[in-house]
């Protein structure tokens, strides 16, 4: 890297240094002040930061790799998360602000009470705190190593009395750190190279996160996001037009297609946004892009979305934050990663013979092989900050929330509360966080290490949520949903999880088999079990104020007026509204952009496109009005 280069990077390791440094008075006074910034966030700042966290640098390589591997519609397994999105802000996000909690957890005991939900609130705090978020961080770091190879040789910048100590430590753990097919000795050069950018980036990360908690956290976020998408286009620009743009690429994808380096896929099926002219459009796989927003684990915000909500200074700001992240997420992330991802897949054409894992694998390199290759000096050390940046953002949210759940839930609910029967200070809990960031880190490095050996894990990681959005959704929304029917879910997910591994090859299949299993447990325990006590039921009623079915309740706490159905009902409206609104322009803004042909349905291209984006815009101030002003809180 040039002068200019090192320059960029190392002045946003100054600014983020300094923001940790600028907020540890005020994160240091109490857990809502580390953890929610006092819940004074405004809603486009919050929004940005959820957006940053998501922005994960390994995303983007992995959306080349699917492009080409599968084409553009399955792209929609990342887009249908729209939906949990807006219901989140549309739905939920006043419910998250009311309630009052620190963690999703904490809200487990405020909403079913007893010992029961003690247990499930310190069950969820372990496995999202550390085995689930961990495993994540895991994937995280390994990324990290993988996009830093090609710009940071520590070997040449070091002297060897430094450097060697480093190589010598992969060497006797095993830590191969690089994809690369080289001898031995050069692959211990790269592994100790990635190792030493890793721990680099989390030591900034961890100082800034753990000194001035989520206010550092969200102020690195929002300019880590700007480095991104400013670097990102210019990358996408710069590529596109190398690539001879729409017309160009379409030329050269028939001429690769011709040469068999696609396998199968042709190239109408790679640019295709409808089901109809996609790539092996299963049912099965249809099915799941329908219902995955809805039965994964966070589909009510749960973790780090939640968090960001409860910190915003008050409801209409959390339902804003939810729309700019939609907003960011779905649709403009995308508008910038679809040409990136089709031209270089013409500019960096794939090996012939290459097939599913190893044709993603080498897509995924070639993103990184654009940034070395096409970008001039100045904008690679600006797209390089960017990555490193997005990297930072998902690590520091991940510690962050991680650290919430060991501080609040386990050291002081269960530790000091239910054990030692006592009340923890304020700067005692924050010290406590502080020291769960860096466990948390180095339990994460040491899952790193034995990545080869964890893939079945992290399948059955997923498997073991697949099934509980709809029980997460509805405790909010029915007041008949008590602890058993999550601790159903949760039992039957761990008992079903690796059976299905073994027999069951089709990953779609797979989730869809233990969703229904998971909703079929959780509902027979509504009916075996019944609702919770009408004492928690009433505080939990009388504070959050949810709407949907909870008229008896309502009548309980002597509110007669209470009108959920209806509330619910516009909520949801707008949910829908918004949700058609960006998916209208993502397709026709998409279409346009790399020539997508049409679907059968309307085979004139020129009418696809600018319906959809007629459409998407004329629902915008429907939802708006819906949303903000349809009396839905």
């Amino acid at each position: 890297m040039a002068g200019l280069d090192i320059a960029i990077i190392l002045a946003f390791i100054v600014y983020s240094l300094s923001s940790g440094l600028r907020n540890r008075e005020m994160a240091s006074k109490n857990l809502e002040e580390y953890f929610l910034a006092g819940r004074s966030l405004p809603g486009w700042k919050a929004g940005l930061s959820m957006a940053a966290t998501q922005f994960a640098a390994d995303t983007p390589l992995l959306v080349t790799g699917i492009i080409a591997v599968s084409g553009i519609f399955a792209l929609w397994q990342m887009w249908i998360y729209a939906l949990s999105f807006l219901v989140m802000g549309f739905v939920l996000s006043s419910h998250w602000r009311r309630a009052g909690v620190i963690t999703d957890a904490e809200l487990t005991e405020l909403r079913y009470g007893g010992g029961k939900a003690l247990a499930l609130r310190g069950f969820k705090a372990v496995y999202f705190g550390t085995i689930f978020n961990c495993v994540v961080l895991a994937w995280v770091f390994f990324a990290a190593s993988r996009i830093a190879e090609p710009f940071l040789p520590w070997n040449e910048w070091l002297p060897t009395w430094i450097f060697q100590p480093f190589m010598s430590l992969v060497q006797a753990a095993g830590l191969k750190l690089t994809g690369a097919s080289l001898d031995a000795a050069n692959v211990w050069v790269l592994s100790a190279n990635n190792f030493i950018s890793v721990l680099s980036i989390l030591t900034v990360t961890a100082f800034y996160s753990a000194t001035g908690g989520l206010r550092s956290v969200v102020d690195t976020d929002v300019v880590q996001i700007f480095i991104m998408f400013g670097a990102t286009l210019v990358f996408s620009v710069i590529v596109f037009l190398k690539a001879g743009g729409i017309a160009g690429i379409h030329e050269k994808l028939q001429l690769i297609y011709a040469s068999g380096s696609l396998g199968a896929i042709k190239p109408s099926e790679i640019l295709a946004f409808t089901p109809d002219r996609a790539h092996n459009a299963s049912f099965a796989l249809l099915a799941l892009f329908a219902l995955q927003w809805i039965i994964q684990l966070n589909s009510d915000g749960t973790g780090y979305l939640a968090q960001r909500s409860m910190a915003c200074k008050d409801e209409k700001h959390a339902k804003t934050a939810a729309l700019v992240f939609t907003g960011t997420q779905v649709l403009l992330r995308s508008l910038l990663w679809l040409p990136l991802g089709l031209g270089l897949l013409v500019l960096f054409p794939p090996v012939a013979g290459l097939t599913g894992e190893l044709l993603q694998a080498d897509r995924e390199g070639a993103y990184i092989r654009g940034m070395a290759e096409l970008l001039p000096v100045g904008i690679k050390g600006l797209m390089i900050t960017g990555m490193l940046a997005a990297l930072a953002s998902t690590v520091d949210t991940h510690i962050n929330w991680g650290a919430s759940y060991w501080a609040n839930d386990i050291y002081k609910r269960i530790i000091c509360q239910a054990w030692l029967k006592r009340e923890p200070s304020g700067r005692s809990l924050v010290w406590v966080a502080r020291g769960s960031n860096l466990m948390l880190i180095c339990i994460a490095l040491v899952i790193m290490t034995k990545l080869s050996s964890i893939n079945q894990a992290w399948q059955a990681s997923l498997l073991l949520g697949a099934g509980m959005g709809p029980m997460l959704i509805m405790r909010w929304l029915w007041w008949r949903v008590s602890a058993w029917a999550e601790i159903a879910a949760i039992v039957v997910s761990s008992a079903a999880a690796l059976p299905l591994l073994l027999w069951v090859d089709n990953p779609a299949l797979r989730l869809l088999i233990m969703a229904a299993l998971s909703v079929a447990a959780s509902l027979s325990a509504i009916v075996l079990f019944g609702p919770e006590d009408k004492e928690q039921l009433a505080v939990f009623y009388k504070k959050v104020r949810p709407k949907g079915f909870w008229k008896p309740v309502a009548l309980e706490c002597g509110d007669p007026e209470y009108d959920g159905p209806r509330k619910l009902l516009i909520s949801l409206a707008a949910v829908l509204a918004a949700g058609v609104s960006v998916f209208c322009l993502l397709i026709g803004i998409g279409s346009a952009i790399t020539g997508s042909p049409s679907p059968a349905i309307c085979p004139w291209p020129a009418v696809w496109i600018t319906g959809n984006i007629i459409l998407g815009l004329f629902l915008c101030p429907i939802w708006f009005r819906l949303g903000f002003r349809g009396n839905t809180a």
